[in-house]
């Protein structure tokens, strides 16, 4: 099983908004798909509960802690045994036992940061502590970041988050704009994916680094390139290596 870990210990960075595009995805490429929510507030399980019949099925697990335990006992917390990918939405504030477990289930870790001095500074602690204390050093999952919540790249905080990002010696994936079609889609129940392509070309653009760095494939730098096409998951020689054999 593909595990994808979508965390950043500062809330507002966009999390849901990645965690259900990934999963949209892959369920559009007709993967088993789950996501796992472990934030109490469940962004990700409201946007599962608007997402229309028609749509390829999307399962849901509430992985919230219950109040008080620092791990998951909640009996909601579990997807499909045959499940081929499974994306885990991080809560804000993640520490302790609930980072070490989610690290050790994660293959890869996508970090969205958004684009202030208050991201900025959370985040970098946050990747001390993923290190440190999630025990990421010892990890063998793959770890990359984001720029998520890209208003205009012109200004002098996504320089500052630009800076930030290239210096942390991570891969630094791609910007995702602050584009409202990410608002129509979670409204829907959609991603970008799913939507009209002539409306939503160029978030899919953006969010097709992330998918490319997922299938073994690392783009250009800040990996938006007008002949990206959608990458295909059956074709993939990496993505075989998670599925198995047939």
């Amino acid at each position: 099983m593909l595990t994808i870990l979508v965390i950043n210990s500062k809330g507002g960075s966009g999390k849901t908004t990645l965690t259900t595009n990934l999963a949209s995805y892959y369920a559009s490429k007709k993967m088993r798909t789950a996501i796992m929510d472990y934030d109490p507030q469940g962004s990700s399980l409201h946007w599962l509960q608007a997402r229309p019949k028609t749509q390829h099925s999307i399962h849901g697990a509430n992985a919230a802690p219950a109040k008080g335990n620092a791990v998951l006992h909640s009996k909601q917390g579990w997807v499909p045994l045959d499940t081929e990918v499974q994306i885990l939405d991080a809560p804000a504030g993640a520490s302790g036992l609930l980072l070490k477990e989610l690290v050790r289930k994660a293959n890869f870790i996508v970090i969205p940061v958004a684009p202030s001095p208050i991201d900025i500074r959370a985040t970098a602690d946050f990747i001390k502590d993923l290190f440190l204390v999630g025990g990421a050093h010892t990890s063998k999952a793959k770890i990359a970041v984001v720029a998520n919540r890209v208003r205009m790249r012109s200004s002098n905080n996504y320089a500052a988050l630009e800076r930030f990002l290239t210096s942390l010696k991570l891969p630094f994936l791609t910007s995702i704009s602050d584009s409202d079609n990410y608002l129509h889609a979670v409204e829907q129940g959609l991603g970008v994916f799913e939507m009209d392509e002539s409306t939503t070309a160029s978030e899919r653009q953006e969010l097709m680094p992330i998918v490319k760095w997922l299938e073994g494939q690392f783009p250009n730098r800040f990996g938006i390139r007008a002949e990206d096409k959608i990458a295909s998951l059956e074709s993939s020689k990496k993505w075989a290596a998670y599925r198995g054999p047939s």
